[in-house]
């Protein structure tokens, strides 16, 4: 019989339990730590006397991104279950695909879906052993363009202008295609100073996914950023925002929840119809929406439609999946994977997003996304 994770986790904020040992590596830090010191997922038996009571550990490993949504997650899954610890390092979603392939880690985070070209959905599989690798779409982080330039709110940039930027091409705040897409405001010469992430990155990658998609980028996206491109690099979604606040006149691209924590200012940018829309987790769940399911069966690999035309959509945002095997974890292993996760995907997991500056998942997809999960075994 199914469970139905909207009424198993409803009221759980409520309740009071010890939080297990091992918190998650600081809010928002890339830790570099290698995510093959993790050591395997280990679980043991219930608690005497409570026969559905979980215990043991859940080690994962990735997406930076996320970082915020899984610390809120972990800390309101060991609260309602105070024998499972749950240990996250948010090492990139490059390093966390390699732990995951390597075994190290029960699930990996990463911004891309499994990557067809690399060879990596293959190797997932092969560590599954009895089953194959999925990819389950969680947390919507749409990407803020943010940038430091006092006096100058509400900046408006299309895509061309903001591939212009991060190519090199267009380098002082007063360049005539700036001025032309924000004719009220007051822009200095300024030198731009554009910030790109050094490491390898699912956020870069999802970002010059849409610059190649709608601003003739003349580079193949990928997780690390291209060269030729120039630019400053800054390691981790936390170097970015530290590197733009504390520099005058930086652009870069970030997650809403870093820019909303750091308080940094977001640019309006043109989506396929040419309509400057602000960010918010409304305008960016609406571009969600478009997605088409690209995977099979139980993998919901997304093709995010960067061009999209719906009136008020945000055009980019990435997606985080949590990567896991459907069949093949040992069994203590994938019964604490399919609990946390039927908590991630709940009503109250997805709505404890909004708050931390992500778009929760809804309607159809939100429905696939618990069965899939309800397929772990």
């Amino acid at each position: 019989m199914k469970r139905n994770p909207t009424v198993k986790y409803a009221g759980r904020l409520a309740a009071v339990a010890v939080v297990g040992a091992l918190s998650l590596a600081a809010c928002g830090t890339d830790n570099n730590a290698s995510a093959g010191n993790a050591g395997t997922t280990a679980a043991s038996a219930p608690a005497a006397g409570n026969d559905n009571a979980l215990s043991g550990t859940i080690n994962a490993a990735g997406s930076s991104a996320q970082a915020n949504a899984i610390d809120e997650w972990k800390k309101n899954f060991q609260a309602t279950n105070s024998g499972v610890s749950i240990n996250y390092q948010p090492s990139g979603s490059g390093a966390g695909v390699q732990a995951f392939i390597q075994g190290t880690v029960s699930f990996a985070g990463s911004d891309s879906a499994l990557n067809d070209e690399k060879g990596e959905p293959a190797q997932a599989d092969a560590r599954c052993k009895t089953g194959k690798a999925i990819n389950l779409p969680m947390v919507t982080g749409p990407v803020a363009v943010v940038y430091n330039l006092p006096g100058v709110d509400g900046l408006q940039l299309s895509p061309k202008t903001i591939g212009g930027i991060f190519n090199s091409q267009i380098t002082k705040w007063d360049d005539p295609a700036i001025k032309a897409e924000n004719p009220d405001a007051k822009l200095p010469s300024t030198p731009i100073q554009a910030f790109h992430r050094s490491d390898e990155s699912g956020t870069s990658d999802n970002f010059t996914k849409f610059l190649k998609a709608t601003a003739e980028w003349p580079y193949d996206p990928a997780k690390a950023w291209p060269a030729e491109a120039k630019g400053q690099g800054a390691k981790g979604s936390d170097g970015i925002a530290s590197s733009v606040k504390d520099t005058e006149g930086a652009i870069s691209y970030v997650e809403m929840s870093y820019a909303d924590n750091s308080q940094l200012q977001k640019a309006k940018v043109a989506n396929g119809s040419g309509e400057f829309v602000e960010l918010t987790p409304e305008s960016a769940a609406k571009t969600v929406e478009t997605a088409e399911i690209k995977g099979t069966g139980n993998d919901l690999k997304l093709s995010i439609d960067y061009g999209t035309k719906t009136a008020g959509a945000y055009p980019i945002v990435l997606v985080t999946y949590e990567i896991t095997c459907e069949k093949g974890l040992p069994a203590e292993e994938a019964k604490l994977v399919k609990e946390f996760l039927t908590y991630t995907a709940s009503d109250e997991g997805q709505a404890a997003l909004k708050d931390l500056g992500y778009a929760p998942l809804a309607g159809g997809l939100l429905t696939k996304v618990r069965t899939a999960i309800e397929a772990i075994s």
